[in-house]
C-alpha cells in the first residue's frame, strides 16, 4: 500500500511540474508573491534575512552535528543517525538533480536578496522541511508528555512555514517553488522513514 501511496505522490509532483514548466500557474504565483510582498518593512525585512539564515547549509550543517552527536552520545540511538544524515543527504542531492531538470529561473520581481542557481524546486525549503520532519521524528518519543511534543510540533511547522515564505518575501524563488520543495521532501522523507522502520529492528 504504501508504495501505491509514493508512486500517486511521485506523480503529484510531476503533475505540479508540469502545471509550472506550462506556465499556468503564473496567476497563482504572482497573487501569493504580492501578498507576501505586501507586507514589506524593515522588521520582516531583517526577520526574513535571519531565517534565510538558518535555512541555509551554514546553520543547517552545525545543527545536523549537534543533533547527531545528541542521538549518538545522550540517547545512545547510533542507527538513528543513518536516518538523519541520510535523509539529509539524500534530500540535498535530489535537490541538486532536479533543478538542471526543470531549469526554471529565478523570479524576475523585486529582490531584496540576490542567489544563484535554479528556482525549482526551492533548495532552502527541501531542506528545511527534510530537517525539522526528522527532528520531529526522532526526538518525539524522547519527550516526557504531551504538552513537549505538541510544543516541538509546533516549531516545526513554524520553521518549515517560515523559511518557505522567507524565500517568495525575499524574492529569491516562486510560491509554486516552496510548494514543489515541501511536496518532494515530504516524498522522500516518507520513503526514508519506512525504510528505516523496516531496516531498524534487523539492527537490535
Amino acid at each position: 500500500m504504501w508504495i501505491i501511496l509514493l508512486l500517486l505522490a511521485v506523480a503529484g509532483f510531476q503533475g505540479l511540474s508540469m502545471l509550472v514548466s506550462r506556465n499556468r500557474l503564473a496567476h497563482f504565483d504572482a497573487s501569493i508573491i504580492d501578498a507576501v510582498q505586501g507586507w514589506e518593512n524593515d522588521t520582516l525585512t531583517a526577520i526574513a534575512k535571519v531565517l534565510a539564515k538558518v535555512g541555509s547549509s551554514a546553520v543547517i550543517i552545525p545543527a545536523l552535528l549537534v543533533l547527531a552527536v545528541v542521538l549518538y552520545i545522550v540517547l545512545k540511538h547510533r542507527k538513528e543517525l543513518v536516518l538523519l544524515i541520510g535523509g539529509m543527504l539524500g534530500s540535498t542531492l535530489l535537490n541538486d538533480a532536479l533543478k538542471p531538470i526543470y531549469r526554471r529561473a529565478r523570479p524576475d520581481i523585486h529582490r531584496i536578496v540576490e542567489e544563484q542557481g535554479y528556482s525549482y524546486p526551492s533548495g532552502q525549503s527541501m531542506a528545511a522541511f527534510t530537517f525539522y520532519f526528522l527532528v520531529t521524528y526522532l526526538l518525539w518519543r524522547h519527550l516526557p508528555n504531551r504538552g513537549w511534543r505538541i510544543a516541538l510540533l509546533a516549531f516545526s511547522f513554524m520553521m518549515i512555514v517560515s523559511i518557505g515564505l522567507s524565500r517568495v518575501y525575499l524574492g529569491v524563488h516562486y510560491p509554486s517553488d516552496v510548494l514543489a520543495g515541501y511536496w518532494v521532501s515530504a516524498c522522500w522523507v516518507t520513503l526514508c522513514i519506512r525504510l528505516f522502520r523496516q531496516w531498524a529492528p534487523l539492527r537490535r
